[in-house]
């Protein structure tokens, strides 16, 4: 009795190492676009972290001056061009009716790549300022 032995081949076939391959291919590309699109929301949110920021620099100023003196300033739009990518604000004021109180919306607004992008904020500032005058008089009285 004789038996034939049928050698065993190990290994994988052809379409075995391209189905595998593929399959690779396929999980590194899903994770590149993660990779990606995660890097995109963090710099757009960075942008937003910086519109606030300019914003707050912004209500600061007016609340120092007062509205009513911003107002007479006459400078109720501009361009931070020191941040990238250029951050255009617009500041609306209207008057309430009530004592010296007015409602303050700053627009803070940018362009990333072809895409335009804006935060408004809303708050009610008193008219007066909270500037200190510091001047004083030093002029010595006479004595006769």
């Amino acid at each position: 009795m004789t038996r034939s032995r049928k050698t065993a081949r190990g290994g994988f076939n052809l379409v075995e190492a391209l189905v595998a391959t593929m399959i690779l291919a396929g999980s590194v590309l899903t994770l590149g676009a993660i990779g990606t699109n995660a890097l995109s929301g963090t710099r757009l949110h960075r942008h937003y972290e910086t519109a606030a920021a300019l914003i707050d620099r912004q209500l600061s100023l007016i609340d120092l001056l007062g509205v009513t003196e911003f107002i007479q300033a006459g400078q109720m739009e501009g361009l931070f061009e020191e941040f990238e990518p250029g951050y255009h604000w617009r500041v609306t004021t209207e008057y309430q009716g009530v004592d010296a109180l007015y409602l303050v919306t700053i627009t803070m607004s940018w362009a990333e790549g072809n895409r335009p992008y804006s935060v408004m904020v809303q708050t009610m500032l008193n008219g007066t300022g909270t500037v200190v005058d510091t001047s004083t008089d030093t002029a010595e009285p006479q004595t006769p």
